[in-house]
């Protein structure tokens, strides 16, 4: 599996996401349980169940970040406007046969900004994306067939 990409950023904040939830996060869920099962009846008690699938969907993250982290790999922030689009790049692109533009974020989810939709360098379109200039046009496969797009700019 390809390591995920990340700036030292963004890195920080999901190291600091897993310890308040492998510290903090357990505790407050075990008092939660705790308290639901002191109100007696396990099976029709709705505070016990919301508690245990808050415990499940909490787990879940848990392993999502670590899986993440224990692969991740630190990338620079680019300090000049980028030739190439890259990991961490915004790219503005027009498809074949359309006039509109679509702007979007080259990179992991947890790297999101807002108002762009974020681009996985390992899709189809982020992989034919990559490495190119202002410019070129590429094109992809799609579900629905071939798609020609046309690099317009790269922040």
């Amino acid at each position: 599996m390809t390591p995920t990409q990340l700036t030292q950023e963004t890195l920080d904040r999901l190291l600091a996401e897993l310890e308040d939830l492998t510290t903090r996060g357990r505790i407050e869920i075990a008092k939660q349980i705790e308290a639901a099962r002191a109100l007696g009846d396990l099976s029709e008690n709705g505070d016990y169940h919301a508690a245990k699938d808050a415990q499940g969907k909490m787990e879940a993250r848990i392993r999502q970040l670590q899986a993440m982290l224990d692969g991740a790999e630190v990338v620079e922030k680019a300090t000049k406007k980028p030739s190439l689009v890259a990991i961490g790049t915004v790219v503005k692109i027009r498809y074949e046969d359309d006039d509109e533009t679509e702007s979007y974020f080259v990179g992991s989810i947890e790297e999101r900004r807002e108002g762009l939709t974020v681009l996985s360098p390992n899709s189809p379109l982020g992989q034919v994306l990559l490495n190119k200039s202002v410019g070129e046009s590429v094109s992809y496969l799609a579900p629905n067939g071939e798609i020609k797009v046309t690099v317009l700019d790269i922040e």
